[in-house]
């Protein structure tokens, strides 16, 4: 595969970018943890643009070790002040088991695919309530942050509040 339609965009895009010189702080003191779906576009579902939020991405939105390293260092080096937990309607990992996670990519791998761990959420609700208690309790995340827990629905572009 080539690259080229992808370069050819990147230079359409770097004619008239207007960042350059950016200090790469949230400006609107936003990050967002929310699901590498490509249904989602996290900076213009919340009005937000460019330079305003830090945005971490994984299969189902979660919590994980990586995404607590960014959002500490987003709390306390790059302005972020509120953080938006995002999961969404009609996700693959809330909506397959492991099983059918592995047997789909051995399927589309030809090859054993039971290896591969796909940390599927059985319960949506109950992971959404544990990682904004996660981001509550820990240490290195203040009182003074506000977090929140969103299901993003995929069919209507609308964030509805859980937590």
């Amino acid at each position: 595969m080539s690259f080229d339609d992808l370069l050819a965009a990147n230079r359409e895009f770097a004619a008239d970018f207007d960042l350059s010189g950016f200090d790469g702080v949230a400006h609107a003191g936003v990050a967002i943890v929310t699901c590498m779906d490509s249904r989602i576009d996290p900076l213009r579902m919340l009005g937000l643009k460019a330079g305003d939020a830090k945005i971490f991405r994984n299969p189902g939105g979660r919590i994980t070790p990586q995404a607590m390293e960014a959002l500490v260092l987003g709390v306390h080096l790059l302005n972020v002040d509120r953080i938006l937990v995002v999961p969404h309607t009609r996700c693959a990992v809330a909506s397959n088991t492991e099983a059918e996670l592995r047997e789909r990519v051995a399927a589309s791998a030809g090859q054993d695919a039971s290896w591969q761990p796909f940390n599927v959420i059985a319960d949506q609700e109950a992971a959404l309530r544990e990682d904004v208690q996660k981001l509550r309790s820990h240490p290195l995340v203040p009182d003074t942050v506000e977090i929140g827990g969103f299901i993003y629905d995929v069919d209507t572009g609308l964030l509805d509040q859980r937590v």
